[in-house]
């Protein structure tokens, strides 16, 4: 009965394979994925999970494109966008750090489909729109933030996320093996907030022109 329930409600038998699907990815990445566990994991039918999402590629890039949706939402541009340039910028770079701490699967996912060469992404339309929108918000804050005279000119908006999303991404992606090497754990909440304080020095340190 259950499972003529969830038949009857199309969007909620997707979502529950879109969340079953990326656990399976996060955990087991693309290539050790499989469907049968996705359907284990979200209760419905084999056939239901291909009806909906087409083969295993296609389901992966859907995974991927919702992870990506959700980084961006999380980067919060309405809110940003208002804010003095030195302020949007240390509440961009948190923003961007919060959201792999929160979403550990990301680190998972993206580390398996740069081991594809991005084989799945370079097929979605969604992305390279998504990102066009944030090199904006940052060129926006770099513009006026040089005409303040508060951040120095000819700053890459898309060099510098790379710097942003890097500044964190290593940090949680090796916090293991580098915790074993410095023998702490860098998943303590203390240095997560100090690697949060750290990445907002970096990143405004480097943007503050030569002679401030």
């Amino acid at each position: 009965m259950a499972t003529v329930n969830r038949k009857r409600n199309p969007e909620i038998s997707q979502s529950r394979i879109l969340e079953a699907a990326e656990q399976e990815f996060a955990e087991h990445g693309y290539e050790g994925a499989r469907i049968d566990k996705i359907v284990q994991r979200a209760g419905v039918s084999k056939n239901l999970v291909y009806h909906y999402f087409g083969g295993k590629d296609d389901l992966f890039l859907i995974v991927m494109e919702r992870m990506y949706e959700r980084m961006r939402a999380h980067h919060a541009d309405l809110q940003i966008k208002g804010l003095p340039p030195v302020e949007g910028m240390e509440r961009l770079a948190r923003h961007t750090f919060r959201h792999f701490v929160e979403y550990p699967a990301v680190i998972s996912l993206l580390n398996s489909e740069n081991l594809t060469r991005a084989q799945h992404v370079r097929n979605s339309e969604k992305l390279p729109r998504l990102y066009s929108t944030l090199s904006d918000l940052i060129g926006d804050l770099l513009s006026r933030g040089e005409a303040e005279g508060v951040f120095r000119k000819g700053v890459d908006p898309q060099e510098l996320y790379i710097t942003i999303s890097s500044l964190g991404y290593f940090y949680l992606s090796n916090r293991h093996t580098l915790g074993a090497i410095y023998q702490t754990d860098l998943s303590e909440p203390d240095r997560i907030a100090a690697r949060a304080d750290h990445i907002v020095e970096v990143v405004l340190g480097y943007l503050r022109p030569p002679d401030a």
